[in-house]
């Protein structure tokens, strides 16, 4: 893998506000994901980034599960070529469906994936609203409520796409690699402190 284009800010300088979340996620996690250092060096980004994912991937409310919307960003993530939002998100989808192959499949081919008919119709809108924004109309809104979705989950899924788009963007234009603990996480049990 390539070197990063920009440097990673140093955890030392930061904005005390966002060492504070960079420590927290740490702290969960047992490291630091690039993706805090390498937008921590633009503060007021990262508060929006962050604000932002946030706001889209913790919520509580609507009919998308945790791994649902880690399955949105992999299957999508995979279209766009991110390695980095594949391996991190993929790792997340690990844990959250427990399940240690689902990201792999989900990321080759969704198609193939042993997920439900539900997963499939969400995954083939966000890969719609991915590929082909324009061409979302009533059929596919349809397609969704056949399967339990309302139009504020089709939003959620359409806006987890979207901005994982940015994501994996930036992720390409600042050649952000994944942190090798991603690879293993959901796939081996996770050592005791």
């Amino acid at each position: 893998m390539s070197d990063m284009r920009y440097p990673l800010a140093d955890i030392d300088n930061v904005d005390d506000d966002i060492r504070a979340q960079i420590l927290e996620v740490a702290e969960k996690s047992g490291f630091v994901p690039n993706v805090f250092l390498a937008l921590a060096r633009r503060p007021d980004e990262f508060r929006a980034f962050f604000a932002y994912y946030d706001a889209l991937m913790e919520k509580e409310t609507g009919n998308l599960t945790k791994a649902d919307r880690e399955m949105i960003v992999v299957a999508t993530s995979a279209i766009n070529h991110c390695l980095y939002c594949v391996v991190a998100h993929g790792a997340m989808l690990r844990i959250f469906a427990k399940d240690p192959l689902i990201a792999d499949v989900v990321a080759t081919n969704y198609h193939q994936a042993d997920i439900s008919p539900r997963q499939m119709a969400m995954l083939d809108f966000a890969v719609k609203v991915c590929e082909e924004p324009w061409a979302v109309g009533d059929a596919d809104h349809a397609k969704l409520a056949e399967h339990g979705f309302d139009d504020e989950d089709a939003w959620d899924i359409a806006a987890i796409t979207g901005f994982f788009g940015l994501s994996n963007r930036m992720a390409h234009i600042s050649g952000m690699v994944p942190n090798p603990e991603f690879y293993t996480l959901g796939r081996l049990p996770r050592e005791k402190k």
